[in-house]
């Protein structure tokens, strides 16, 4: 049994109240996004509520790390778009069941390591573009339809809703500098539900968005043709869900961790992530991923443990079976209020006051991964390219570090005394470093600060080399490391090295 309550992390010190109330202003802030994203999505708008209540209960009890929340994100939801479009709801199902054995795999294999390759200006940037999309998304709220067309609301509905946004904000804010024994979030969203039902202020709820009311996660097996034709269809947005997930999912894993100083299992994750994606292709959900805004509302709210997110989860599933008259009739303004300060919130304000003290190819990745998850809502493709460009930087000033340290000794050797890596991107300075034309017949090049790296490397010392030979000129390598040595040694069948063996230093061996 002792097992059982530590897989549940359980056995550490939880405070009831402080999870349960953070729980129900978690199930309040995620209602209306999951909703909004499966309508976006052209999808049921109960699929949204299923995935949240799905992947909010699998995750919290089994996921990487207490205080993360999971739900019927857009970020995955997106990437389904496409396929609801030219193919239905069916593949739509079981490309979300596809991509959580995906994301099963790959946390069996452990590959969400891989996350560490994310450097922080990219995280600044994911963070900062995600705070901007959370903020736009509320300023939508501000919008209705009239006569079935979108337009942005204008007197009077303009000033109740604009009012009761900024009286959310104003608690939220002020509310904790008086007392934290309970969320102000939640709070915000009770004052505000009270002025609107007591006072019978007319003005938009969340039952203006969709209904909420249904009933249990319906079992259903994807009615779609078995076939490797049916797989070359939805695998591809299977796999682009999958790393859409684990990246915002992982990401958000690293952020909790940094705020609350402690260290998830970005593995357990992807495995928790998978398993609720293959449930929500078998139970009606539209499948999802973690949702940092809601994970820093329930952060901000004082959870530490589970249990807040089993609460929430639960609390989505109660008010879908029975609570819907009532959650129907909650204000969109508290809710927009909420996201609003989770939006300022989210945003890493000192990148700002940095500006000046970092280098500009860091500031340049913080706004242009910023960039891309605001204006393409993509947030893997934001972070793939911040990753891409910061190797490309880190290749090129890796490359501007090759020296050579030359000297002629007293029998007329010329020696070159190589500093810094040599690879790709550092070899065409490598090979201007040696005056092959003077130098003396004898030429030994040492590599004890420097080290071969890769195949560019081997054919830069293959054209040193050759052309010393061409002269007549005999050249030694020095000092080279055991894996270069395996380098040069496996690249003899492709290409000719022509290095003259020496007793010395026995070919491409180290002096003794």
């Amino acid at each position: 049994m002792k097992k059982v309550f530590n897989l549940f992390d359980l056995t550490q010190k939880v405070n009831y109240k402080t999870e349960i109330l953070a729980g129900l202003t978690v199930a309040m802030t995620m209602i209306p996004e999951s909703l909004s994203f499966a309508i976006l999505a052209g999808l049921p708008p109960l699929m949204g509520l299923y995935a949240s209540f799905i992947a909010g209960l699998v995750t919290a009890i089994f996921g990487g790390r207490p205080g993360m929340i999971s739900g019927g994100a857009g970020a995955t939801v997106i990437t389904l778009i496409a396929l609801m479009n030219s193919h239905g709801l069916e593949y739509v199902l079981a490309a979300v069941a596809l991509a959580g054995v995906i994301q099963v795999l790959i946390g069996l294999f452990k590959l969400g390591k891989f996350i560490r390759l994310v450097p922080h200006p990219v995280m600044f940037g994911f963070v900062n573009g995600l705070a901007i999309v959370i903020f736009m998304s509320q300023i939508k709220q501000f919008q209705t339809l009239i006569n079935g067309e979108v337009a942005w609301l204008t007197g009077t509905p303009l000033l109740i809703m604009a009012g009761l946004a900024a009286l959310t904000v104003l608690i939220v804010i002020f509310l904790p500098k008086l007392t934290k024994a309970v969320p102000s979030s939640l709070v915000a969203i009770i004052v505000v539900f009270a002025l609107v039902y007591f006072f019978g202020i007319d003005t938009k709820t969340v039952k203006d968005i969709a209904s909420v009311s249904g009933g249990f996660p319906p079992f259903h097996i994807p009615e779609i043709p078995i076939s490797y034709e049916t797989l070359k269809v939805i695998a591809p947005y299977s796999m682009v869900m999958a790393a859409v997930g684990l990246t915002e999912g992982l990401l958000t894993l690293n952020l909790v961790d940094e705020i609350t100083q402690t260290k998830g299992d970005g593995n357990r994750e992807c495995i928790a992530q998978g398993s609720s994606n293959l449930l929500n292709g078998f139970f009606f959900g539209m499948g999802g991923c973690p949702m940092i805004a809601q994970t820093l509302v329930n952060l901000s709210a004082g959870s530490r443990a589970r249990l807040s997110g089993i609460i929430a989860a639960f609390t989505i599933l109660i008010i879908v079976l029975f609570g819907a008259p009532v959650i129907e009739k909650v204000p969109m303004a508290a809710l927009v209020g909420v996201m609003i300060m989770v939006a300022v919130g989210t945003f890493e304000w000192a990148t700002l006051r940095i500006f000046n003290k970092v280098p500009k190819k860091d500031i340049f990745l913080v706004i242009i991964v910023a960039a891309i998850t605001v204006i393409l809502h993509n947030l893997a493709l934001a972070v793939l390219v911040g990753v891409i460009l910061s190797a490309l930087f880190f290749a090129w000033e890796s490359a501007k570090r090759i020296r050579a340290r030359k000297y002629v000794d007293d029998e007329g050797t010329k020696h070159y005394e190589i500093y810094g890596p040599l690879f790709f991107a550092s070899t065409t300075n490598f090979t201007e470093k040696f005056d092959i034309l003077n130098d003396p017949n004898k030429i030994i090049i040492d590599f004890k600060e420097s080290r071969v790296a890769d195949m560019s490397a081997i054919e830069a010392l293959n054209v040193v080399t050759s052309r010393y030979h061409k002269l007549g000129k005999t050249v030694y390598l020095r000092h080279l490391s055991p894996d270069c040595r395996r380098l040069l040694k496996n690249a003899e069948a492709i290409i000719d090295v022509n290095i003259i063996e020496d007793p010395t230093y026995n070919l491409v061996g180290s002096d003794t």
